[in-house]
């Protein structure tokens, strides 16, 4: 893929100060740039690099002032940061812009595909499964039977949507992740330790992204549910008949078990651990490796292990790090009143 500095500017709605035809075909950290790369210009803290780069083309502010001679050519742009993630953003589109059934694929009678779509070699697509428009499926996927997938969502190699489950339009799961495998329900008492079927699904609505290796258990009974917008990093483990509110933000190696109802707009930080049955109200916020174990307020944010509100966090914790000195006035007061 080439671009000319023109073409460029075009994009971002910027202007050209060089060679307008200068090309590029790949992209680079400023610091890093050579011959034929693009690049950009946002934190100050690199401004020495455009002074020496190679690359062909740096993207910069429209306010930056040049205090020496550059050798490459500047697109100028309102916000160089923003520029520079739409050219991510349109690289990303075209390289991954793939279509076509791959003859290795095996798609089973009575699925369906819309319009350009990508099946890649060795995927597999069940009976009755039924696939939107620009749908992308790659090597190795596994879809099974009866489940339906949105426009414009992309399936990463290996991962696996069990039966019957639905993902919305503008979905990206990635590589490793697991959608709709069993709930972790045994019974108890007489029968401890047999299976309880789980025969609910996963409803993942639209623009949900998941990250790698991670684990969306089915309901019970129902649908364990991602609701539109939900982000999650890699590594995240979510039970069965769990409710994941809109826009919801959860950093990697997080667990919520079952039943557990969360709200919108929450964020949580990496490895947070939810017990089930609880109901995370919207906007919750979670620091790292915080243990929730009760209901929580909307707005409010939470730390520690059990978990309760930042601000008593903080203070419960100057009397922790001085535990080891109250400890020792607490011996030698008890030691004087032995000595009376």
């Amino acid at each position: 893929m080439q671009f000319t500095a023109a073409q460029i500017a075009a994009l971002l709605q910027g202007t050209v100060e060089g060679d307008p035809e200068a090309t590029v075909s790949r992209l680079s950290k400023i610091e890093e740039g050579g011959p034929g790369s693009l690049s950009f210009l946002a934190n100050p803290a690199y401004t020495q690099y455009v002074y020496g780069t190679t690359a062909s083309v740096v993207i910069i502010g429209e306010s930056f002032q040049l205090t020496a001679p550059v050798k490459t050519t500047l697109v100028r742009v309102a916000d160089a940061q923003a520029a520079f993630a739409k050219v991510l953003a349109k690289y990303n589109t075209i390289k991954l812009d793939k279509k076509g059934i791959s003859p290795q694929a095996v798609v089973e009678p009575g699925a369906t595909y819309g319009t350009d779509c990508y099946i890649g070699p060795l995927a597999f697509i069940g009976a009755n499964a039924r696939l939107g428009n620009n749908v992308k499926i790659y090597p190795q996927a596994y879809i099974g039977d009866n489940v339906t997938i949105g426009d414009n969502t992309t399936v990463f190699a290996n991962v696996t949507i069990y039966s019957d489950c639905v993902v919305g339009a503008n979905c990206i799961l990635h590589s490793g992740t697991v959608i709709g495998s069993d709930g972790f329900r045994f019974a108890t008492g007489p029968d401890a330790g047999a299976k309880i079927p789980q025969i609910g699904n996963v409803v993942i609505e639209d623009d949900v992204e998941i990250g790698a290796n991670c684990a969306i258990d089915r309901a019970t009974l129902g649908s364990t549910t991602l609701r539109k917008g939900v982000k999650f990093d890699n590594l995240i483990h979510i039970a069965h008949n769990v409710e994941v509110g809109e826009n919801t933000y959860y950093a990697a190696g997080g667990v919520v078990a079952g039943s557990t109802k969360i709200g919108r707009n929450c964020m949580f930080s990496g490895q947070v651990g939810i017990i089930g049955h609880l109901k995370i109200a919207d906007g919750t916020i979670i620091a790292a490796q915080s243990g929730i174990s009760k209901n929580t307020k909307a707005g409010e944010a939470y730390m520690g292990s059990p978990a309760f509100e930042v601000a008593k966090y903080r203070k419960s914790y100057i009397h922790f790090r001085n535990l080891d000195r109250m400890a020792e006035r607490l011996d030698k007061l008890e030691k004087a009143e032995e000595g009376k």
